[in-house]
């Protein structure tokens, strides 16, 4: 259950982010968690992960990065916890601390400036925008590849970026939080189905998906319940989510798709292979340039929902 002390320090972090984002004088001063994080797990990839041992090996050696990263985060959590004081002056702490550690602007601004030059016609400039968004080779994607994967990153990560970091935020505090992002950021670097990462990111895959069942739930219904047809959103994401490649990301992307009346997923090239994948929302037309700025007029519905609902639970449940 959330603890009403967290649930207001992941508000405080929430509205610090919407507003602010993580700002480059910061970052050109203290860097950024993520950062830090991605220094220790690339150092790790790089000791523990040789090609020449056998797939076991290879799976108990990410399994052990995986615990040791885990285990610093959450440590250095718990110890900054620990030191700050009770009351309203330790939520707010808790809140700048947790901060960086949330996506929401930085999510919002990414799919802006897709969106932005793909609407005047720039499909090259949308094609360099989104490449920093997706895994995907952009270069062959038209107009409504563009469109769709831009809109499928802003459904996944408004679950990965922002639902999931504050919820366990809100049930662990600190700990939880900074637990969290070390699997995400583990998953993005080193979760994938490649011969180097295969079997070394076993663990951190596993764990991520673990991580994310829930968030990606509750992003799905976020997003039905804010949507202007709520009814289909629902429909669609009960009836396609499961027939996603990831048992989490299907459900914000078809409840967006349901909500938006477009399609998402389906056949897509990676390194030069089709996956014949399933469509979400099969029969609705492509995303359009037009598309994309609605899509952004969900996602922020879904934050000052989740903003609203937090705020609630704290005045529910009384005051740190």
């Amino acid at each position: 259950m959330p603890n009403v002390n967290m649930t207001a320090a992941m508000l405080i972090a929430l509205l610090l982010d919407a507003s602010f984002g993580w700002p480059q004088s910061l970052y050109r001063v203290v860097g950024h968690p993520v950062t830090w994080l991605g220094a220790l797990i690339d150092a790790g990839d790089r000791h523990l992960n040789h090609t020449a041992d056998r797939n076991a090996t290879r799976r108990l050696a990410g399994l052990g990065l995986a615990c040791g990263v885990i285990a610093v985060a959450a440590g250095l959590g718990f110890a900054v916890s620990a030191a700050l004081p009770a009351g309203w002056g330790g939520v707010i702490l808790t809140g700048i601390l947790a901060w960086p550690l949330v996506a929401t602007r930085a999510l919002h601004d990414h799919v802006l400036a897709v969106a932005r030059p793909l609407a005047m016609g720039d499909l090259a400039g949308a094609r360099r925008a989104v490449s920093m968004i997706v895994g995907r080779n952009p270069e062959r994607l038209d107009t409504a590849g563009v469109a769709r994967a831009a809109m499928e990153s802003l459904a996944e990560n408004t679950s990965d970026g922002v639902v999931a970091p504050l919820l366990w935020g809100m049930v662990l505090g600190l700990p939880g939080i900074a637990a969290y992002k070390a699997i995400n950021t583990m998953d993005s670097m080193i979760g994938h189905r490649t011969p180097r990462h295969e079997a070394f990111g076993w663990a951190a895959a596993r764990l991520d998906d673990i991580a994310n069942l829930i968030p990606a739930r509750l992003t799905g219904l976020l997003f039905a319940l804010v949507s202007v047809r709520p009814a289909t959103a629902w429909m669609v994401m009960l009836r396609d989510a499961s027939t996603h490649r990831s048992p989490n990301a299907g459900w914000p992307e078809a409840a967006f798709a349901g909500a938006l009346g477009i399609r998402l997923s389906g056949p897509r090239s990676y390194d030069g292979h089709v996956a014949d994948e399933p469509w979400l929302n099969a029969g609705s037309p492509d995303p359009q340039p037009r598309d994309l700025a609605r899509g952004l007029a969900l996602y922020r519905r879904a934050i000052v929902a989740l903003a609203a609902t937090m705020a609630l639970i704290v005045l529910a449940c009384g005051r740190p």
